[in-house]
């Protein structure tokens, strides 16, 4: 599978080159050249394969060769090793619950995936390479986590100083080693213009190597796709026309959603379910693309205003407007919003969400106020202990606390704190 620049189709590389440079020299993302067509047969009888053996049939077409088939199938199989249940919460709504990985989110899947990649294809290199990411809450952490000691891999993780959760914050700054966390005085939209402009800087290329851990990596990005299928898989004898509801930030999941979708899985609809960083849903509604200044949210994870992996779903409709919007619904909602839906589903279903879940499982319900005919799915990416301390204080009580969550509180916390100034992160990347 050969992989282009959405900036420059003419620029090609292989999956390899793909995983380890993160972005394209031109600072485009990458994008597979074929999309594959997965065979009924197989779409059919899904029930019948094993998670396993569905994330290694989903993901072998996008590695090709470059990794052997052993070697892949002890990576999706170290991806894939905590469940990913279906509960239904009311009526025809259906909740896939992403957070029993070890950071408890959604992340935990993409990240080991690529720590996977990355570490066989560096498996024989005697420089290291530096994982560049940028998080708005739940990546840093489960990157951290997928590469702590992997060797000859540092992590340097920059996030949002005082815009992601106490949880959140710990999983990232406290492991050491080969992770280092850099408290950035900004938005994450100010991180990851960090991390994109240092890609093309080829002086810091050239002392240390980078890649990116971000959804921009296709190695992030590709391996989301597992949990369409197997949540299809569950939902198989229930559903009539299934729609996913996804809380989306940087896109990623969603598009990975659509990717599935367009190699063959039976999924009807998507709706992308924001926070107010809105720039999606008024580019659905007015047709022009405008982001603005990332605001702080309840889902802060979603924190993003000028979502990197939009561009990836534009690329899959051919930048048609019209061909999206017959796949594609996107809606908003407000922190009011979200508390109020939070504490209604635990009171009226007893089902806990978190913050982002809520957004999804408010984008499911506004669409199936016009598609009562359909069954729906929202993710719920994240643990609500993940977000604790800015829950509703009316159900603030009732969040349960997994035990391998409480020795986190206690340790603390390392991070060096930076402005947003690339001369001052440049400077700090080249000392270490």
């Amino acid at each position: 599978m050969q992989y282009f620049s959405l900036q420059n189709k003419q620029h090609k590389v292989n999956f390899e080159t793909a995983v380890v440079q993160g972005l394209a020299p031109d600072r485009g993302l990458y994008f597979p050249e074929q999309i594959p067509t997965l065979d009924k047969e197989f779409l059919t009888h899904l029930h019948d394969y094993t998670e396993h053996e569905i994330g290694l049939k989903v993901i072998r077409p996008f590695v090709g060769d470059e990794i052997p088939e052993e070697a892949l199938k002890k990576i999706v199989t170290d991806t894939l090793h905590f469940p990913f249940p279906v509960q239904k919460v009311t009526g025809h709504t259906f909740a896939l619950e992403l957070f029993h990985g070890p950071t408890l989110a959604f992340k935990d899947v993409g990240a080991r995936f690529m720590a996977g990649c990355l570490g066989y294809f560096r498996r024989n290199s005697t420089t290291p390479v530096t994982v560049l990411v940028a998080t708005s809450g739940d990546t840093g952490g489960a990157v951290a986590s997928g590469f702590y000691n992997v060797p000859g891999v540092e992590v340097v993780i920059l996030y949002p100083s005082g815009k992601v959760s106490v949880l959140q914050e710990k999983q990232l700054t406290t492991l050491g080693n080969n992770i280092y966390a850099l408290e950035i005085e900004g938005t994450f939209d100010d991180c990851q213009q960090l991390v994109k402009t240092a890609f093309l800087d080829r002086e810091l290329q050239a002392a240390r190597p980078l890649t990116s851990a971000n959804s921009i990596n296709v190695a992030r990005w590709l391996p989301q796709m597992f949990y369409y299928f197997l949540a299809y898989k569950q939902m198989k004898a229930a559903h009539h026309k299934l729609v996913f509801s996804v809380p989306s930030g940087n896109f990623g999941n969603i598009c990975a959603g659509m990717m599935a979708a367009a190699m063959g899985l039976p999924i009807s609809h998507f709706v992308a379910a924001t926070n107010i960083n809105d720039t999606v849903p008024r580019f659905m509604a007015s047709g022009k693309y405008e982001p603005g200044k990332a605001a702080p949210t309840l889902s802060n994870a979603m924190d993003v205003a000028d979502p990197s992996n939009f561009v990836r779903i534009l690329e899959l409709f051919s930048n048609s407007l019209p061909a999206l919007s017959e796949k594609l619904t996107a809606y908003s909602f407000n922190d009011k919003d979200t508390a109020r839906t939070m504490e209604q589903v635990w009171k009226e279903n007893h089902y806990m969400l978190d913050p982002h879940g809520a957004v999804g499982f408010m984008g499911l319900q506004r669409y199936l106020e016009h598609a009562p005919e359909m069954t729906g799915v929202f993710l719920e990416t994240a643990h609500p202990v993940k977000f604790e301390d800015t829950a509703p204080k009316s159900i603030r009580e009732e969040i349960y606390t997994p035990a391998r969550v409480m020795s986190l509180y206690g340790k603390e916390k390392e991070a060096t704190r930076l402005t947003t100034d690339y001369t001052a992160f440049k400077n700090w990347l080249m000392r270490q």
